[in-house]
């Protein structure tokens, strides 16, 4: 029986302290969170009026393994009569839209659409995927995004369509990050199959096994893009924190910030302000910097290696405006680098959930995604950029690209400092070299959260679930 301190209290952290408590073997979990909140940045702003506003992530995915992991979990929470699921089928699923040439552009969707010129693009989608399975696979153990994409389906894909979704995705250079860390379906696809379009066809290699509970079967069968929950997707973490409290396990611990952590006979000893922790085993949901500053200096090796994973600052402006103001309606547009380096994109949030809107009288809710791998080009450092300044150039966007000529009657600006991991070049190598680090100095310490094996909800969610699984040996 086992206690086990896991740091950070994220989304990551709570779920990982979620699957401890559902293993036999462990006896204590002491969840360690250095902000007055959990939840990380899973934050939903809730107005007195009932509107809600999310400050992070949206719309979760329910696709693929971890996807089903996802709702298998909100499930067993019991939130399954919170979720609002969009379909495929939703205008917000079929019309997504990029910002080209000082235009919006409707994204091909659908097979009739790929067989067309549809612009911006200069030629039908079809061309670059049917010779693209005629193209040779890349020799390399890794490849940036915008490398891969452009020589398996040219240029203008890549600078147009996958410039933009990397902004959209990791606030990032596709330049910059890899195509195997970022998108492992597609290094994989060539990897396995030599092409995209024959791996996403046939498959690309075992994924992991996953049952699907009711409501991940009826989220297959009703088709979702995408879900939320009713009072916002802050209200998993909230769900996680009290069946955590319930649990009679776990001990959950705000504004308890680490100092350092040191090797001890029995595992771990975890310096607080005011305490020491002892811990047989400690699994870390800390952002790879924030790990590094705690960790011994017997670690070396592994503290430089997690300060080279980098992080980026990303702005976000939730704007309301009275009346429908859009042109369009659809999930949001997103805006290559070639066409405005500090704008990542607008979600139009008030399209995919209209439940969270005022009750009352029509409003139009968005938020618009700034800076990112741009922020310190477009607006300088993090710590001396102006609200005000964020605030406008966020209305002349939606301004500019939505033709709005309305001010909002209601805005919020926060600043995510350090928010998105960026999976550079040889990441894959760098994950693994401190894995292998951490097992042969034979270390009580397990690595889950953004900084590792992807960015997303379902991904951090299914790295503390990957973690409990690897220290016990078997299913939780």
């Amino acid at each position: 029986m086992k206690t086990v301190a896991v740091l950070g209290g994220g989304i990551s952290g709570l779920a990982a302290a979620y699957y401890l408590c559902k293993s036999p073997q462990v006896a204590k979990v002491i969840v360690l969170e250095s902000s007055d909140r959990f939840g990380g940045w899973l934050r939903t702003l809730r107005r007195l009026d009932g509107t809600l506003f999310e400050l992070g992530p949206r719309g979760v995915r329910p696709a693929g393994a971890v996807g089903r992991n996802t709702l298998n979990m909100v499930e067993d929470l019991g939130l399954s009569a919170e979720v609002l699921p969009v379909s495929y089928s939703h205008v917000s699923s079929k019309n997504r839209y990029l910002y080209v040439n000082g235009k919006l552009h409707r994204m091909p969707s659908g097979i009739s659409e790929i067989l067309r010129t549809v612009p911006p693009f200069s030629r039908p989608l079809l061309f670059s995927l049917a010779s693209e399975i005629l193209v040779k696979r890349g020799k390399e153990d890794d490849e940036s995004i915008y490398s891969f994409v452009s020589r398996r389906l040219g240029k203008e894909l890549a600078d147009i369509a996958v410039d933009s979704l990397c902004r959209g995705v990791f606030a990032g250079d596709c330049r910059n990050l890899s195509v195997r860390s970022c998108f492992p379906p597609l290094f994989n696809a060539e990897q396995k199959r030599g092409s995209l379009t024959l791996g996403l066809l046939l498959g690309s290699g075992p994924t992991p096994q996953i049952s699907a509970g009711p409501l991940a079967q009826r989220s297959m069968k009703e088709s979702w893009a995408q879900w939320s929950l009713k009072r916002g997707v802050e209200a998993l973490p909230e769900s996680l924190s009290d069946y955590l409290q319930r649990s009679g396990r776990a001990q959950l611990q705000k504004e308890a910030a680490v100092k350092h952590i040191q090797p001890s006979a029995s595992g771990w000893k975890v310096h607080l302000e005011d305490g020491v922790i002892s811990a047989d085993h400690i699994i870390s949901a800390l952002p790879a910097k924030a790990l590094s500053c705690v960790l011994p200096p017997t670690c070396q090796s592994l503290i430089q290696q997690l300060q080279d994973i980098s992080s980026v600052t990303v702005a976000v402006v939730n704007l309301e405006y009275e009346g429908s103001v859009l042109p369009v309606k659809g999930f949001g547009h997103l805006v290559p680098s070639s066409e405005d380096k500090g704008l990542l994109g607008v979600v139009y949030d008030s399209v995919p959930f209209p439940e969270h809107n005022r009750p009352s009288g029509q409003t139009t809710r968005l938020t618009v995604m700034m800076g990112g791998a741009w922020f310190q080009e477009e607006f300088g450092a993090p710590e001396t950029v102006t609200t005000e300044h964020l605030l406008a150039r966020a209305t002349e966007s939606v301004s500019c690209h939505l033709g709005v000529t309305s001010a909002p009657g209601w805005t919020h600006v926060a600043l995510h400092k350090d928010c998105i991991p960026q999976y550079r070049l040889g990441h894959f190598r760098t994950v693994e070299s401190m894995r292998s680090f951490i097992k042969k100095k034979n270390l009580s310490l397990s690595l889950i959260g953004s900084s590792f094996d992807g960015v997303s909800v379902n991904d951090v969610i299914f790295s503390g679930r990957t973690a409990v699984e690897d220290l016990f040996g078997g299913g939780v």
